[in-house]
């Protein structure tokens, strides 16, 4: 193969790429843009994470230490 004919096939490849990456962020793209929500008029009221939460890490809380105190008796006998 010649040197001309191996520029011009770099050439054809690099449009080839650069094609299929336009073709996929358009693919991305456009249907976020064309289907996007119009915003809020005004900001929601905003819902305090507490109840579910606060349970959760107490919860969770008293099980580690459960833990912790069963491991360090263990480990004391």
């Amino acid at each position: 193969m010649s040197e001309g004919q191996n520029k011009s096939s770099m050439k054809l490849n690099y449009l080839f790429i650069l094609i299929l990456i336009i073709i996929f962020v358009t693919a991305f793209l456009l249907p976020e843009i064309a289907t996007s929500q119009p915003s809020f008029p005004d900001d929601p009221d905003q819902i305090p994470i507490d109840g579910g939460l606060t349970l959760l890490f107490a919860a969770g809380s008293g099980f580690a230490i459960k833990k912790y105190r069963q491991k360090r008796s263990l480990l004391e006998d």
